[in-house]
């Protein structure tokens, strides 16, 4: 009787000490849960900070895109309409990109606007960079290729940011002709966000204007081919008007086969890398295309980008770099010695000899099918 009386005067304490056992559980919570949107916040803050702070060393909402496409597809022309628009800054050659990328004889030529390598393959190539990532203190996860990848992406973004400040524009890209199949790749790894503007051209009409391309920029007149010394008479029977193609070739079998391959290898393997790795941030133009409908393609072009896709803005892109102002020749007409040689498609039919058609159909022509320049063989 005595326990039941004095258990009825300490239930109302040990009911209270509950209470306030959970009520203090409840004050817990929603202190931790404060303390948690305050370290957010000033996590968030200090990244302001830092962005505010250091400007070029991060894109923020910067709006970048890479243009690429095989060297003579017409990536030159491409730039220029874009640049053109009063919201996009687009200039080439950076080579942000292409880890195998290098010129190992850059320091005899010194060649202006031509980097000895891409800048991916610079900084891998470090190794006293390399070193210091692997034994500083503030690494040692192994990570160090990893590392090497976001310093590049830092990188590409400084000098993107600082030139898109200087010109007053808002979005910004850069052009560079692969040299290998494994651009795509790099742009998913390193820079996944970016947009990137594949130009396609006939991989026929691509080795014609490259031969001439070739020709102009041999290391005999101070540029970076080394060719050979058929290849060179080739040049100078043309230039003389001793070869007329079709009758002789403007190729040796060896060069032709080269960039046949080189063609069929890299834009091949990039038509199916560019949907798989870039989604929706990946598109294709084709360099005829551009030509037989220019306004109408670089309207789809613009809208792509995210600017003034409008059919006014698109026209002022287009008759700012047309082929007749820039080089004071209507298309069809050859000047072989310029950039922009004929501005045609399918010059490679006054051009071919037979041979030429069967050694390019040999190791491309499935890929000519597959783009549509070709229905069949039989060609």
């Amino acid at each position: 009787m005595r326990i039941k009386t004095l258990l009825a005067k300490l239930y109302p304490h040990l009911r209270r000490n509950r209470e306030l056992e959970e009520t203090l559980q409840r004050v817990r919570h929603q202190v931790a849960q404060r303390d948690r949107k305050l370290a957010e916040l000033r996590a968030e803050l200090a990244r302001a900070r830092a962005a505010r702070q250091s400007p070029s060393l991060t894109s923020g909402g910067m709006p970048v895109f890479f243009m690429v496409g095989r060297a003579r597809s017409g990536t030159t022309w491409l730039r220029s309409i874009l640049n053109a628009h009063p919201e996009i800054l687009c200039r080439g050659e950076g080579r942000f990109f292409e880890r195998s990328f290098r010129r190992e004889d850059f320091e005899q030529w010194r060649l202006e606007n031509i980097p000895p390598s891409s800048l991916y393959g610079a900084i891998l190539e470090s190794k006293y960079l390399r070193a210091w990532i692997d034994r500083s203190v503030w690494t040692g996860d192994g990570e160090v290729d990893k590392h090497l990848a976001d310093l590049t992406r830092l990188a590409i973004d400084h000098f993107l940011a600082q030139r898109l400040s200087e010109a007053n524009k808002r979005i910004v890209g850069d052009k560079t002709p692969f040299v290998s199949a494994e651009f795509v790749e790099e742009v998913r790894a390193i820079y996944p966000e970016a947009k990137v503007i594949h130009i396609i051209r006939d991989g026929r009409d691509v080795a014609v204007s490259m031969i001439h391309h070739m020709w102009n920029h041999a290391k005999n007149e101070g540029g970076i081919y080394d060719l050979k010394s058929e290849e060179l008479e080739k040049r100078d029977a043309y230039r003389e008007g001793s070869l007329v193609p079709p009758a002789e070739s403007l190729f040796t079998k060896k060069r032709l086969s080269h960039i046949a391959m080189d063609w069929s290898t890299e834009v091949g393997k990039v038509i199916e890398d560019g949907p798989a790795l870039l989604g929706s941030n990946y598109t294709e133009v084709r360099y005829e295309h551009l030509l037989e409908r220019p306004v109408e393609e670089v309207r789809r072009l613009l809208d792509f980008l995210g600017t003034d896709g409008s059919e006014s803005a698109a026209k002022r892109c287009v008759e700012m770099v047309s082929f007749e102002r820039g080089s004071d020749r209507t298309r069809g007409q050859e000047d072989s010695s310029s950039r922009s040689r004929k501005g045609i498609v399918r010059d490679w039919e006054n051009v071919f000899t037979e041979e030429d058609r069967n050694d390019f159909k040999e190791i491309a022509g499935d890929l000519l099918i597959k783009l549509g320049y070709e229905k069949s063989k039989d060609w």
